[in-house]
Protein backbone atom coordinates (compact mmCIF):
# COMPACT_ATOMS: atom_id res chain seq x y z
CA UNK A 1 0.00 0.00 0.00
CA UNK A 2 1.27 3.51 -0.29
CA UNK A 3 1.78 5.96 2.43
CA UNK A 4 -1.08 7.67 1.55
CA UNK A 5 -3.48 4.73 1.57
CA UNK A 6 -1.93 3.68 4.46
CA UNK A 7 -2.58 7.13 6.06
CA UNK A 8 -6.09 7.34 5.13
CA UNK A 9 -6.74 3.34 6.32
CA UNK A 10 -5.17 4.43 10.29
CA UNK A 11 -7.88 7.48 9.88
CA UNK A 12 -10.76 4.77 8.45
CA UNK A 13 -10.40 2.11 10.32
CA UNK A 14 -11.73 3.41 13.73
CA UNK A 15 -14.26 5.52 12.57
CA UNK A 16 -15.49 2.47 10.40
CA UNK A 17 -15.47 0.59 13.83
CA UNK A 18 -17.37 2.96 15.79
CA UNK A 19 -19.78 2.54 12.94
CA UNK A 20 -20.17 -1.20 13.67
CA UNK A 21 -18.27 -1.53 9.97
CA UNK A 22 -15.24 -3.51 8.81
CA UNK A 23 -12.74 -1.09 6.63
CA UNK A 24 -12.51 -3.18 3.46
CA UNK A 25 -9.99 -0.82 1.62
CA UNK A 26 -8.82 2.45 0.17
CA UNK A 27 -8.23 3.16 -2.96
CA UNK A 28 -6.39 6.36 -4.18
CA UNK A 29 -7.03 6.60 -8.19
CA UNK A 30 -7.25 9.03 -10.83
CA UNK A 31 -9.70 8.71 -13.40
CA UNK A 32 -10.71 11.00 -16.14
CA UNK A 33 -9.06 13.59 -15.61
CA UNK A 34 -10.26 13.71 -11.87
CA UNK A 35 -9.08 12.24 -8.71
CA UNK A 36 -10.41 10.01 -6.37
CA UNK A 37 -10.44 8.58 -2.78
CA UNK A 38 -12.35 5.66 -2.22
CA UNK A 39 -12.98 4.32 1.20
CA UNK A 40 -15.13 0.41 1.66
CA UNK A 41 -16.92 -0.59 4.05
CA UNK A 42 -18.19 -3.71 4.60
CA UNK A 43 -20.72 -5.39 7.79
CA UNK A 44 -22.02 -9.10 7.46
CA UNK A 45 -25.84 -7.94 7.66
CA UNK A 46 -25.08 -5.45 4.64
CA UNK A 47 -23.61 -1.92 4.00
CA UNK A 48 -26.69 0.97 4.12
CA UNK A 49 -26.31 4.66 2.23
CA UNK A 50 -27.04 5.64 5.59
CA UNK A 51 -23.74 3.82 6.59
CA UNK A 52 -21.77 5.39 3.98
CA UNK A 53 -22.83 8.61 4.84
CA UNK A 54 -21.92 8.49 8.41
CA UNK A 55 -18.95 7.37 7.77
CA UNK A 56 -17.65 10.03 5.02
CA UNK A 57 -18.97 12.43 7.30
CA UNK A 58 -16.57 11.95 10.31
CA UNK A 59 -13.92 10.66 8.22
CA UNK A 60 -13.78 14.14 5.72
CA UNK A 61 -12.77 16.77 8.35
CA UNK A 62 -9.76 14.00 10.11
CA UNK A 63 -8.78 13.96 6.34
CA UNK A 64 -9.03 17.52 6.49
CA UNK A 65 -7.40 18.69 9.04
CA UNK A 66 -4.30 16.04 8.40
CA UNK A 67 -4.44 17.51 4.65
CA UNK A 68 -2.41 14.66 3.09
CA UNK A 69 -3.81 15.32 -0.23
CA UNK A 70 -2.44 18.23 -2.10
CA UNK A 71 -4.34 17.79 -5.44
CA UNK A 72 -8.50 18.48 -5.48
CA UNK A 73 -10.08 14.84 -5.32
CA UNK A 74 -13.27 13.42 -4.38
CA UNK A 75 -13.78 11.42 -1.36
CA UNK A 76 -16.65 8.61 -2.16
CA UNK A 77 -17.40 6.11 0.71
CA UNK A 78 -19.20 2.96 -0.19
CA UNK A 79 -20.03 -0.72 0.26
CA UNK A 80 -17.20 -2.93 -1.19
CA UNK A 81 -19.70 -4.40 -3.31
CA UNK A 82 -20.56 -8.08 -3.52
CA UNK A 83 -18.08 -8.59 -6.20
CA UNK A 84 -15.39 -7.36 -4.33
CA UNK A 85 -11.59 -7.54 -4.87
CA UNK A 86 -9.52 -9.69 -2.98
CA UNK A 87 -6.10 -8.05 -1.71
CA UNK A 88 -4.75 -9.10 1.54
CA UNK A 89 -4.07 -12.18 2.84
CA UNK A 90 -7.10 -11.23 5.80
CA UNK A 91 -9.45 -11.37 2.21
CA UNK A 92 -8.76 -14.15 1.11
CA UNK A 93 -9.16 -15.87 4.73
CA UNK A 94 -12.52 -13.90 4.93
CA UNK A 95 -14.13 -15.61 1.43
CA UNK A 96 -12.96 -18.87 1.98
CA UNK A 97 -15.61 -20.93 0.83
CA UNK A 98 -17.30 -18.31 -0.86
CA UNK A 99 -17.65 -18.36 -4.87
CA UNK A 100 -14.70 -16.03 -6.49
CA UNK A 101 -13.23 -15.12 -10.44
CA UNK A 102 -9.52 -15.38 -10.99
CA UNK A 103 -8.22 -13.32 -14.08
CA UNK A 104 -5.17 -14.73 -15.13
CA UNK A 105 -2.72 -12.36 -17.55
CA UNK A 106 -2.06 -14.97 -19.53
CA UNK A 107 -4.80 -17.94 -20.93
CA UNK A 108 -4.31 -21.25 -18.88
CA UNK A 109 -5.94 -24.52 -20.82
CA UNK A 110 -7.83 -22.02 -23.17
CA UNK A 111 -9.18 -19.71 -20.43
CA UNK A 112 -8.28 -16.20 -18.59
CA UNK A 113 -10.52 -16.67 -15.83
CA UNK A 114 -11.87 -19.16 -13.88
CA UNK A 115 -15.02 -19.40 -11.23
CA UNK A 116 -15.19 -21.77 -8.47
CA UNK A 117 -14.80 -22.13 -4.70
CA UNK A 118 -12.17 -20.17 -2.46
CA UNK A 119 -10.78 -23.28 -0.63
CA UNK A 120 -6.99 -22.04 -0.11
CA UNK A 121 -4.54 -19.15 -0.23
CA UNK A 122 -0.96 -19.43 0.56
CA UNK A 123 1.92 -16.98 -0.40
CA UNK A 124 -0.10 -14.98 -2.97
CA UNK A 125 -1.17 -18.80 -4.58
CA UNK A 126 -4.77 -19.03 -5.06
CA UNK A 127 -7.06 -22.07 -5.01
CA UNK A 128 -10.48 -22.49 -6.47
CA UNK A 129 -12.24 -25.65 -6.55
CA UNK A 130 -13.89 -26.10 -10.19
CA UNK A 131 -16.29 -28.92 -10.32
CA UNK A 132 -14.65 -30.64 -7.60
CA UNK A 133 -10.94 -30.18 -8.75
CA UNK A 134 -8.30 -28.16 -6.75
CA UNK A 135 -7.12 -25.85 -8.79
CA UNK A 136 -3.93 -23.39 -7.87
CA UNK A 137 -2.96 -20.68 -8.93
CA UNK A 138 0.22 -18.70 -8.39
CA UNK A 139 0.57 -14.83 -8.27
CA UNK A 140 2.95 -13.86 -10.58
CA UNK A 141 0.32 -15.09 -13.08
CA UNK A 142 -2.75 -13.62 -11.44
CA UNK A 143 -4.05 -10.31 -12.80
CA UNK A 144 -6.94 -10.01 -10.56
CA UNK A 145 -9.16 -12.52 -7.68
CA UNK A 146 -12.59 -11.03 -6.52
CA UNK A 147 -15.92 -12.81 -5.44
CA UNK A 148 -18.51 -13.50 -7.77
CA UNK A 149 -21.93 -14.17 -7.78
CA UNK A 150 -22.38 -15.14 -11.31
CA UNK A 151 -20.52 -17.63 -13.85
CA UNK A 152 -17.74 -16.59 -16.40
CA UNK A 153 -18.97 -17.56 -20.10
Amino acid sequence: MSKLTDTITALAQPVAERHGLTLWNVEYLHEGGERYLRVYIDRDSGVSLDDCEAVSRELEPLIDELDPIEENYFLEVSSAGAERLLKRPSDFQACMGRMALVKLYKSRDGCKEFVGTLTGYDAGAVTLTIDGVSVTFEKPDIAKTQLTIGSVG
